[in-house]
């Protein structure tokens, strides 16, 4: 026989104050801190906090997906040269260029399909990603010409294109942390 100790737990605090008898002429919000006075604030923060993951997920998807579609247009990316450029590089120059972009713009857009969608998707769409984050930093090497300013260690306009995907790393981390922590589900038995 075995026995397990139940904690007891506390109801969560009310967020609300109520005041039996309220002063008279004093205005409903008085006494309340300055964001408490705008209405669902802390409503607005609980469903950003409950959905925090899913939401980095899905944006980091949609900036996927948009990046992807962009290279399906001839010079509709800012950066659809540099990734020919550095692309060519990695692959000695043995893929032809259009080759290349519609690649690119494939596998962005099944790395964004696969972060907003989740589920089954999810795992494959952030190695995917992972692994072309580091073809895309690679870029910093590959084309240093393109990417750092002479005589100094400041990035150009593309350089700093390439670095601020430290973002999107962050978040994928993030993502992947929450993915990859989670303990498997229990496989439900037949018998």
């Amino acid at each position: 026989m075995s026995s397990s100790t139940v904690e007891p737990t506390l109801p969560p605090p009310d967020r609300t104050h109520h005041h039996p008898h309220p002063r008279p002429h004093a205005h409903p919000t008085a006494g309340r801190s300055p964001l408490r006075r705008l209405t669902g604030v802390a409503d607005l923060a609980d469903l950003v906090d409950a959905h925090a993951v899913a939401l980095l997920r899905a944006t980091v998807g949609i900036v996927f997906v948009g990046f992807g579609v962009l290279k399906l247009f001839p010079s509709a990316s800012p950066a659809e040269q540099l990734a020919i450029d550095a692309a060519t590089k990695m692959t000695l120059g043995l893929v032809p260029e259009t080759v290349l972009l519609l690649s690119l713009a494939a596998l962005e857009t099944a790395i964004g399909i696969g972060l907003i969608v989740g589920r089954r998707l999810l795992r494959p769409a952030l190695v995917a990603f992972f692994l072309h984050m580091g073809g895309v930093f690679s870029t910093l090497v590959l084309l240093p010409d393109a990417m750092w300013q002479p005589h100094s260690p400041a990035p150009t306009m593309e350089g700093q294109y390439v670095v601020k995907n430290v973002v999107l790393v962050a978040v994928c981390l993030v993502v992947a942390a929450n993915e990859w922590g989670r303990r498997p589900r229990p496989r439900r038995t037949t018998g």
